[in-house]
């Protein structure tokens, strides 16, 4: 399991999540795999690209878990 420190940030959108993880090579990749579904927060998908996650979320997408604290 990966983690994302927010570093005195309150949240980060999930497409920039995916960026910054490498997860997705683009943002335009990135919105893709949100429509497509193919993330999860917290164990429900979650389709809104600009979704903010904040410390104690668990984003899950592929064989990728990423705790955000």
């Amino acid at each position: 399991m990966d983690i994302y420190k927010l570093n005195g940030e309150e949240y980060i959108e999930l497409i920039k999540l995916l960026k910054t993880m490498r997860i997705s090579e683009s943002g335009g990749q990135a919105k893709l795999m949100v429509e497509d579904g193919l993330v999860k927060r917290n164990g429900e998908p979650e389709m809104r690209k600009r979704a903010k996650l904040r410390a104690g979320d668990l984003i899950e997408v592929f064989e990728f878990k990423i705790k955000i604290e």
